[in-house]
């Protein structure tokens, strides 16, 4: 909004200044951080009288978490969802079409989320609204709708095409199987990070590692003299997605201030859905797509425990895991929440580290 408005201003001083991605970004990540700041308490407030006995806790989860956990309110993803949406609004180029394809995953992601949150609270139970492929048909089919947009976007040397870290002259035409591959990883990263929201702050701070990896990915692939630089696909308008990344950010570490432990507030599935739709479905639009495997790494190996223990299970009989996800599982080995946490946070820094490393530096 405010790009356009400079745009009619840009001869008052500093309205250039706002044109620049670096500034909004910024700016957007600041914004999104003080409104939640602002609204956050007010927002916990009223989920807390609303809900009542707060959020439903798994009894066959560890003990603790029905001693320490229960009473807490969920759906704090309202408040990052409020955060970056108004900033996003108010700081990014309302013209450009990934924004807007990137933010209706978001935002439909989150209303399924919000959906399950609410029917979770009704029947005070942990099990989800929607049954399994319910939900996984609502959001398949809109990850499907998100994948089309972005490869309608993309320009036509790239259109359906897949593209290979540290091997960018090889690309793979997809053609229209692009469309249910955007989609797998679109849905995939939703619910992989739906999986690891289990302890306090170990979802949220992995999300923003992830996002601002690919928020810098967004600014590099969507300036020509930074991709032609470092050697990578050039997809015209991806830049402004680190706008929206800068107020995931701002919004996240707003929400990190009442979710650090003990929390005051749980992301719940409206937060956790909406936050892995976004990181999938922006590494959709730079074509990062395997990329994303490696910065989201740790969210992978959340689902990929669980995949493990239900078929183990269903085949053998036998868990490989004390519990999943693999959190859970360290929770019973005997690590304090604090230390799963912070360990976990760490893991996530290698595996950013080692996403950026696909950039050929000189």
């Amino acid at each position: 909004m405010l790009v356009f408005l400079a745009e009619l201003l840009s001869d008052l001083p500093g309205g250039s200044v706002v044109r620049f991605i670096t500034f909004r970004t910024g700016a957007a990540a600041l914004t999104g951080l003080l409104f939640v700041f602002l609204f956050g308490p007010a927002i916990i407030s009223a989920l807390r009288v609303r809900q009542g006995q707060g959020q439903p806790i798994r009894a066959d989860g560890p003990v603790n978490h029905l001693l320490t956990k229960k009473g807490t309110p969920t759906m704090g993803g309202l408040m990052i969802l409020s955060g970056l949406i108004v900033s996003t609004l108010l700081w990014a180029d309302l013209r450009n079409p990934y924004l807007w394809t990137v933010l209706g995953v978001t935002v439909a992601f989150g209303l399924i989320g919000f959906y399950d949150d609410v029917m979770k609270i009704r029947r005070s139970s942990s099990d989800s609204g929607f049954s399994g492929r319910t939900r996984l048909f609502l959001e398949f089919s809109i990850a499907a709708i998100a994948a089309y947009f972005l490869m309608q976007a993309s320009s036509d040397n790239l259109s359906g095409m897949l593209a290979f870290p540290f091997f960018n002259e090889f690309l793979v035409n997809l053609g229209w199987f692009f469309v249910p591959f955007g989609a797998f990883v679109i849905t995939g990263f939703g619910n992989a990070v739906n999986l690891t929201d289990g302890l306090d702050g170990l979802a949220i701070v992995p999300v923003m590692i992830a996002l601002a990896t690919f928020g810098l990915f967004a600014y590099l692939v969507g300036n020509t003299v930074y991709a032609e630089y470092l050697q990578i696909h050039y997809v015209v308008g991806t830049g402004e997605l680190a706008v929206l990344c800068g107020a995931v950010l701002g919004a996240g570490l707003g929400f990190l201030w009442f979710n650090a432990p003990p929390a005051a507030i749980f992301m719940g599935d409206t937060g956790s859905l909406a936050l892995g739709g976004l990181l999938g479905s922006i590494a959709v639009a730079t074509k990062h797509e395997l990329v994303a495997i490696v910065v989201g790494g740790l969210f992978v190996v959340e689902t990929v425990s669980v995949v493990i223990q239900v078929v183990s299970f269903r085949l053998t009989g036998r868990r490989v895991f004390k519990m999943a996800p693999i959190h859970h599982h360290f929770e019973h080995l005997g690590w304090t929440e604090s230390q799963i946490v912070i360990r976990f946070w760490i893991i996530a820094v290698v595996l950013a580290l080692l996403g950026l490393s696909s950039l050929k530096l000189r």
